[in-house]
């Protein structure tokens, strides 16, 4: 398809508590790595190109970016990129960020932060991003633990007004029915792809839809290494086909699917590529066909 100068309000607003966003957003993640894993290391774009993306991006009309201050290599933080290319920030411009994971000066792993962990972690954010509160904070989880007290913790904190909004990754239907009492959820954001997504995927995105909360995936595009075997190769030969039908890129096809799963879903694709930055935009005016998408829906179905 021609991306001519589609934007990102092509695909329609939600909005996140009392903050309206454009449905095709940004990711920050490979601002900092050629490759989308954070576990191996990589070299880092160049940073003028990275600040340049960023600015290219609100200049196509995207005003929801996320980010982690977890995003980071030896010579990138995702964050700073973002106060560098952006601040003074846009009136409009929405950033969301999240908390869990730890890592060390040098990249290393740490432990899961517990909730008496969870204020520097927002406080770092904060310093890096350059603002006196965060818009939304998703509290990050590893695995089907209670997020009661990690969950309150960050209540207390948007409490203090250190944070606007919560959400929740990495999640399936009873810990969002166990943070909801807690606090508003505006997001969750999960791995939800063509080919990979959770088991509970189609649950949880039910439950968002019925509840109001926006649901953002991640890896919509590329995966999260599970794009490897026979059932992703039958899954890429489907896309490639209807991408050809409409003159598009398969990572266009990935994003319009990703997108028409429901007007509260909202996409993040990152790139630290100009050129793959205006493609992904572009895919917030494709529309497929409900025939297409069912061909898309059927095969490849991750267990997650």
């Amino acid at each position: 398809m021609t991306s001519g100068t589609i934007t990102a309000a092509a695909a329609g607003t939600w909005r996140l508590g009392d903050l309206t966003v454009n449905r095709m957003g940004f990711g920050a993640m490979r601002l900092t790595q050629d490759g989308a894993a954070l576990t191996t290391v990589r070299t880092p774009h160049d940073r003028d190109r990275a600040i340049a993306v960023l600015r290219r991006a609100v200049h196509l009309g995207v005003n929801h970016i996320d980010t982690a201050a977890f995003y980071f290599s030896p010579m990138r933080s995702a964050n700073e990129l973002i106060n560098r290319a952006l601040g003074p920030y846009p009136d409009d411009l929405v950033i969301t960020t999240k908390v869990g994971p730890g890592r060390g000066p040098s990249g290393d792993w740490l432990d899961w932060a517990r909730p008496e962990d969870l204020r520097g972690q927002v406080e770092e954010n904060l310093r890096q991003l350059g603002r006196d509160h965060l818009d939304v904070v998703n509290l990050r989880m590893n695995g089907p633990a209670s997020v009661a007290d990690r969950f309150g913790a960050l209540a207390e904190l948007r409490e203090e007004g250190l944070i606007r909004h919560l959400g929740l990754s990495n999640v399936g239907a009873d810990q969002i029915a166990e943070a909801l009492p807690i606090a508003p959820v505006v997001c969750v954001q999960n791995r939800y792809g063509i080919a990979s997504r959770r088991a509970d995927s189609d649950e949880v995105l039910r439950l968002c839809g019925e509840r109001g909360i926006a649901f953002v995936p991640f890896y919509a595009i590329a995966g999260e290494g599970h794009e490897a075997g026979a059932a992703e190769a039958a899954v890429s030969e489907v896309v490639s086909a209807v991408a050809g039908a409409h003159d598009a890129s398969p990572a266009q096809i990935r994003l319009a699917w990703t997108l028409q799963r429901g007007p509260h879903v909202l996409a993040i694709p990152g790139t630290g590529n100009p050129g793959h930055l205006t493609e992904n935009v572009a895919a917030a005016a494709l529309r497929l066909t409900d025939d297409e998408l069912r061909l898309l829906s059927g095969p490849g179905r991750d267990a997650g």
